[in-house]
């Protein structure tokens, strides 16, 4: 290869942004081994701690063994089983929309659906810390791209009526921001749709399962499911398996089986997947408890890490928690101190978050107890005090 690479990850390694690959085991009860050492898992985002159920292992495994381990070619050939066609139907009925379609991926849903809903003469708003698949979909079509922050809407709906365009406008948003923990403010986002002539887009990824009244999401919570467009899922979270979805009318659904190049040229799900995704909605459905718990370790957490005075972002909710120390550097020697003491979080650094906001995120779930919370809190009260020290010697 004549690219020297090597200079290029010295720049990473000596920046603090290096990546580097690690081999986990996870169990049933939210540990997991790590390196060979055993740690509360506080970094996955299997928030109702579905992913290790034994209803749901039951459901993969029975379809494993009648429908083998692949889905052997894309769902247009000859790929899609009846567990597909199964879990697209229950999906509809969850989200409560006429139809809807399966992809391989969270990521792969939302390049797909967007480089094929939009044209190159659209001009996409797009909030600046969206994830980084809805600003490659965006990418992908083409379209003009503007940049907006939902802290200063007044701006963007300057952009909307000022918008000089012979295409059609869009607004794109997640639902969740996955490194912030805050929401979208959906039905003001909505009303300038209203008043501007576009349409919106909904990423409601680390909102399913978790939000709303019954679980559907960001868009169920604000009552504006029917003023959203399109609305995209993802499996791998609070369903605990893997995949992503799009809901909405039959007719928006054929039209992405049809041109979403993510759909028609991806092989499919594994069947085993789907059949353990049908069983985890069901059990989203049928046991609320689950989200109420889910809400009620992560007001703890927050309380506690507030009572010893640490930086965290005020406005996130659910069980996403960040807490912003700066540096990358910073951020990933935290993370080890607070593995030290048994407990996994992850250290976020850029590009997935700015320059000068490397964090520490906190990922609740259901897996822990309130004693597990506390000893958390504890855990990263002193890996950040001792960060503080050695700075300062």
């Amino acid at each position: 290869m004549r690219i020297q690479l090597s200079q290029r990850l010295n720049d990473l390694r000596e920046s603090g942004l290096l990546r580097e690959a690690r081999t986990i085991r996870p169990s049933a009860n939210g540990w997991c081994e790590v390196d060979g050492q055993l740690l509360r898992n506080f970094a996955s985002n299997d928030y109702l701690n579905l992913a290790h159920d034994d209803r749901v292992i039951a459901a993969a495994r029975e379809a494993l063994d009648e429908y083998g381990v692949g889905a052997r070619a894309s769902a247009l050939v000859c790929g899609r089983s009846e567990w597909h066609s199964q879990l697209e139907r229950r999906l509809a009925e969850f989200e409560g929309t006429e139809s809807a379609i399966l992809f391989p991926t969270g990521y792969a849903a939302n390049t797909g659906t967007l480089s094929a809903l939009i044209e190159p003469s659209d001009t996409v708003f797009c909030d600046r810390f969206n994830h980084a698949s809805l600003v490659d979909g965006i990418r992908l079509s083409r379209a003009r791209l503007r940049v907006y922050r939902r802290d200063r809407l007044d701006a963007l709906q300057r952009e909307l009526m000022s918008a000089d365009t012979t295409g059609h406008k869009w607004i794109v948003t997640d639902a969740v921001f996955s490194m912030d923990g805050d929401l979208a403010p959906l039905s003001e986002i909505c009303d300038l749709a209203d008043q501007s002539g576009a349409d919106v887009i909904v990423d409601e990824a680390h909102a399913t399962g978790v939000f709303g009244p019954t679980g559907r999401g960001v868009c169920e919570l604000t009552g504006t499911e029917d003023r959203v467009a399109v609305r995209i899922g993802t499996l791998s979270k609070a369903v605990g398996t893997q995949g992503g979805f799009v809901a909405g009318s039959s007719e928006l659904i054929e039209w992405l089986r049809n041109s979403a190049r993510t759909q028609v040229y991806s092989t499919a799900l594994p069947p085993a997947v789907c059949a353990a995704a049908v069983r985890s909605l069901e059990l989203i459905q049928s046991e609320p408890e689950r989200r109420i718990r889910l809400f009620q370790l992560s007001d703890l957490l927050r309380a506690e890490l507030r009572r010893f005075d640490l930086n965290l972002l005020e406005q996130s909710r659910g069980p996403v928690i960040p807490l912003v120390l700066g540096d990358p550097n910073e951020a990933i020697h935290a993370a080890r101190l607070v593995e030290q003491q048994r407990f996994l979080v992850a250290g976020i650094r850029p590009p997935t978050v700015p320059q000068g906001t490397s964090r520490l995120r906190v990922s609740v779930t259901t897996a822990f107890n309130e004693q597990d919370i506390r000893a958390l809190a504890v855990a990263i009260t002193r890996a950040v005090s001792e960060l503080t020290m050695q700075q300062k010697t």
